[in-house]
């Protein structure tokens, strides 16, 4: 990964680069990049199960794949953080995660087209060489959906 002062330099000398997407995985790494960019860049969070976190920091918004799974919790959870409703986020994210854990595999795309589909959003068939979600995948997407959003 890039460092935060490399990441820095880049945004803010390169002509063209407003921000980034800050996919690291590691939240040291984007609390010190939010503190070093300051108000000179944007940075999207892109680690799923971290957003609550990432928008907490000061995330200017995400690029992840649990948007299109769950759009209106992910939408909720953004404008509880901007509201500093922290105990309304945390629920918000506690019903984030276990989608994300039911969407996390090596066909991720595929899967997050599942959860879509389940939901009445069509997001087609996952390119090839990708296989589609398997059936325990699909029933375990299924599950959670049932769970989190549809209750």
């Amino acid at each position: 990964y890039l460092s935060p002062e490399l990441l820095t330099k880049i945004i803010t000398e390169v002509d063209g680069v407003i921000g980034v997407k800050q996919s690291a995985g590691d939240l040291n790494l984007l609390a010190n990049l939010m503190l070093q960019l300051g108000d000179r860049g944007l940075v999207m969070a892109a680690t799923d199960a971290l957003l609550y976190s990432a928008y907490s920091l000061g995330a200017h918004g995400s690029i992840a794949a649990i948007l299109p799974a769950a759009p209106k919790l992910s939408v909720q959870l953004w404008d509880a953080v901007q509201a500093g409703d922290h105990a309304k986020a945390r629920a918000l994210h506690e019903k984030l995660l276990p989608i994300w854990n039911a969407v996390l595999d090596e066909n991720l795309p595929a899967n997050v087209k599942t959860a879509m589909a389940m939901q009445g959003r069509q997001g087609g068939h996952p390119r090839s060489p990708m296989p589609a979600s398997s059936a325990a995948q699909r029933e375990r997407i299924r599950s959670v959906i049932q769970a989190e959003i549809d209750a």
